[in-house]
């Protein structure tokens, strides 16, 4: 009770604070909106930190900078890695272990949620393959579910294999950003006044 107090006390002070200028409210909010997905509040934390620096952080300076333990750091740190999100990377002449986001990393995310996606979609698929004694409303969603995976969970795959193959064709991450950052923005409305159409 208190704990969810605190938590909603924080959650109103942060909202007044801008993300873009206060680092510390920036990094905060990430713990934050990892722990409502299901992470860890210090991975959220963890992947902000990482988000805003500018070279390989040592898990001394990230736990400084986190105020929470080095072994906690550490543990986030390897899920971060398992996840494709994170590397770890080594330094001549220096023990300690270095992190740092994954040149894709964002797309390391979406990889990881559309494979938790398909794992529910599989789940649901064995389960409608002995639903012929089900209630004529639990077909429906099974169908329902079906078709959505079919729909949208098809289309992102698509769409990653497109995305994988521009970042090989454009010969790595960096080069793949610096031409995202030179392509012309796209006049506001465009995409929704698409949607509409396809709608109409």
């Amino acid at each position: 009770m208190l704990a969810a107090l605190k938590r909603s006390v924080y959650i109103e002070r942060s909202k007044r604070l801008n993300p873009v200028t206060d680092r510390h409210a920036f990094i905060e909010r990430m713990g934050l909106t990892a722990e409502s997905d299901g992470l860890s509040r210090i991975a959220g934390r963890l992947f902000g930190a990482l988000l805003l620096a500018d070279e390989p952080r040592s898990l001394d300076a990230l736990a400084e900078e986190l105020e929470v333990s080095k072994a906690s750091v550490s543990t986030e740190a390897r899920r971060l890695v398992e996840r494709g999100v994170a590397e770890r990377i080594g330094k001549t002449g220096d023990r300690r272990d270095y992190y740092a986001l994954t040149p894709d990393f964002f797309a390391q995310i979406v990889r990881f949620r559309l494979n938790r996606w398909s794992g529910l979609h599989r789940l649901i698929r064995d389960m409608e393959a002995e639903s012929a004694g089900e209630p004529r409303v639990v077909r429906e969603r099974f169908a329902y579910i079906e078709d959505v995976h079919a729909f949208v969970l098809s289309r992102v795959e698509d769409a990653l294999a497109e995305w994988s193959g521009r970042v090989r064709a454009s010969g790595g991450m960096k080069d793949r950003v610096r031409g995202a950052r030179q392509r012309p923005a796209r006049k506001a409305g465009t995409s929704r006044n698409a949607a509409r159409e396809r709608l109409g």
